[in-house]
């Protein structure tokens, strides 16, 4: 599935987009604090293993290598593509969801509903609305994380390699979701200083480490 890396807004503008037969949720989990087992797409081999600059839990980026496809927009810098895995919070999944609610209630207005009032039927969307925008948000802080800039427009297009829906079946609110993710990127000029020095320190330490070791 493809997002883009900028908040959802106005997906609650109206009703109607609520509208539709009701939906069954299964009520098996991974184990506590996960939410339902999704398979992560196999991560891909090779490719550049990147240093955070602030890390993340759970979260790993590799450089996969330059872009060599067309962008709509020239880019401030070489394009590269790149893998992430990561997690979404449950917390943030759940704030994220109690504010798209509070959002969908002032416009809601079903048939046979009080005005203000979401039916049974509408909330597993509320749920992957709020699913798709916390995946969002961690993308964003793992760019951030890991010094890159996002391209503007559909060239900055994040790919959640597994499909939201699935992760979405038997979720529990406030349980993380992992995922794996494809984008391409810039690296952020003016982070090229802290990212060059904390490669240094983290391939000076591994050669320490295979040093000790001998």
């Amino acid at each position: 599935m493809k997002l883009n890396l900028v908040v959802f807004c106005g997906v609650f503008a109206s009703a109607s987009a609520f509208i539709g037969a009701p939906q069954s949720l299964a009520s098996n989990r991974a184990h506590h604090g996960l939410g339902m087992a999704v398979k992560l797409i196999a991560e891909p081999e090779g490719g550049e293993e990147l240093v955070a600059i602030s890390p993340m839990a759970d979260t790993r980026m590799k450089n996969m290598g330059e872009f060599d496809g067309d962008l709509s927009e020239k880019a401030d810098g070489t394009v590269y593509n790149f893998w992430l895995t990561s997690r979404a919070d449950g917390d943030l999944i759940k704030k994220t969801r109690t504010t798209l609610s509070k959002e969908a209630a002032k416009n809601a207005n079903f048939p046979g509903f009080r005005k203000g009032q979401i039916p049974p039927y509408a909330q597993p969307q509320i749920t992957t609305f709020a699913v798709q925008e916390s995946l969002i948000r961690t993308v964003e802080s793992a760019v951030e994380s890991f010094g890159l800039k996002a391209l503007p427009g559909s060239d900055g297009d994040v790919t959640i390699n597994e499909e939201v829906k699935d992760m979405c079946q038997g979720y529990k609110v406030g349980d993380s979701l992992e995922f794996t993710a494809t984008l391409n990127a810039i690296f952020d000029p003016d982070k090229k200083t802290t990212i060059d020095a904390r490669k240094d320190a983290a391939e000076e330490k591994e050669e320490e480490a295979l040093a000790s070791s001998d």
